[in-house]
């Protein structure tokens, strides 16, 4: 197995930000043939998503967990900023794991899909990503 961490930073606003190419780097630097890759986010209110990006789907999602999640007064987890609460329950939601498979050293994923992480959480500016290589 070989293992990484990155330190992704969010900033203070929502965020859908693309990890494909940070993926397919340490998969090349893992000298990964076919298996899996695990992608980690070791926090309480970040998640990871395989969706489109760059043709609204980011922001879609975005906006679909402000509706389902909305950062208001309602959450019994009130530490934080107002409606913090909503950004521990949106990883019930958005995992916090991903998992990929590699074929010859490539993602296997379909044409329009990308390995996002999934902020909700305005407090925390940096994140920390652990991808994994599993050989088959």
């Amino acid at each position: 197995m070989h293992s990484e961490e990155l330190e992704i930073r969010t900033g203070s606003s929502e965020v859908v930000r693309d990890l494909t190419r940070d993926c397919a780097r340490f998969l090349e630097s893992a000298g990964a043939e076919d298996g899996l890759l695990n992608v980690w986010v070791p926090h309480a209110t970040a998640g990871l998503a395989i969706i489109e990006t760059g043709a609204g789907s980011d922001d879609d999602l975005l906006a679909a967990l402000r509706e389902l999640l909305p950062a208001d007064d309602r959450w019994r987890h009130r530490h934080g900023s107002p409606g913090h609460g909503r950004d521990h329950v949106m990883p019930a939601l958005v995992p916090p794991y991903a998992t990929v498979p590699v074929l010859g050293g490539r993602m296997a994923l379909g044409t329009w899909q990308s390995v996002c992480l999934v902020d909700t959480n305005g407090d925390n500016a940096a994140r920390t990503v652990r991808l994994s290589f599993l050989a088959g």
